[in-house]
């Protein structure tokens, strides 16, 4: 079981920020980039970038803590085939891409391309039929369960009714599949999701709307220790 920290960002130094109150705790952080057409809500670099990702990508500066974090971007984006190359140049370990972003043969493209370079991640919405990600399975590292079809904003509550079936069926299906899921994770959703059967839990605001956001892994580290 791992706690993944996610970070929702308007402004790039946001990131920096809250990267300093967790490393030493966590060893992955999640990034989320959302477009504002894919996902409603928009995050940097869509908005209030003011030349960072263009340093980071010249390699003129590495993305903050990059020795000491391991970074996944969830990519809420209309066009993820522009997005993969790109958050991968910018030091990627994993890409989460959703399955209602693009059509399934560029997917399966994308994935064919990338998938030996950097850890793939596949998410999908609660509404969205569990078929259309099966196809896909057996090329991807691991699986990102949404746990709100309202992605791309911080506290939105865990969907239960479509959640916890999908992960269960995932689980009994693919029983050595990484299954994340992420929004609605906190101390009280987190035992019933480890319970359906996911292996990642990511959390935006059960670990950054603390007072102490570190502590906060802890507790639900201790959910399951």
């Amino acid at each position: 079981m791992k706690i993944v920290p996610a970070i929702i960002a308007k402004e790039f130094s946001e990131i920096p920020a809250k990267l300093e109150l967790v490393k030493g705790v966590a060893d992955t952080v999640q990034i989320d980039i959302c477009d504002g057409k894919f996902a409603p809500n928009k995050t940097w670099p869509y908005i209030g970038d003011h030349g960072e990702i263009a340093g980071i990508l010249r390699e003129a500066e590495g993305f903050p803590y990059w020795q000491e974090l391991d970074f996944e971007f969830d990519l809420m984006v209309a066009k993820p085939e522009e997005a993969v190359p790109f958050w991968v140049k910018a030091g990627a370990s994993r890409v989460i891409v959703h399955i209602e972003s693009i059509e399934p043969d560029a997917l399966s493209d994308l994935i064919k391309e990338w998938k030996h370079v950097v850890d793939f991640g596949l998410a999908l919405k609660p509404s969205t039929p569990l078929e259309k990600l099966e196809t896909f399975l057996h090329e991807v590292t691991f699986v990102q369960c949404m746990g709100n079809d309202r992605i791309s904003f911080g506290g939105v509550p865990l969907d239960e009714t479509l959640v916890l079936p999908k992960i269960s069926h995932l689980r009994k299906k693919y029983p050595e599949l990484t299954i994340s899921i992420d929004i609605g994770v906190n101390l009280e959703t987190a035992p019933r999701l480890i319970a359906a059967g996911a292996t990642r839990l990511v959390a935006g605001s059960a670990v950054f709307g603390k007072a102490n956001p570190a502590q906060a892994i802890r507790e639900l580290e201790g959910l399951f220790s």
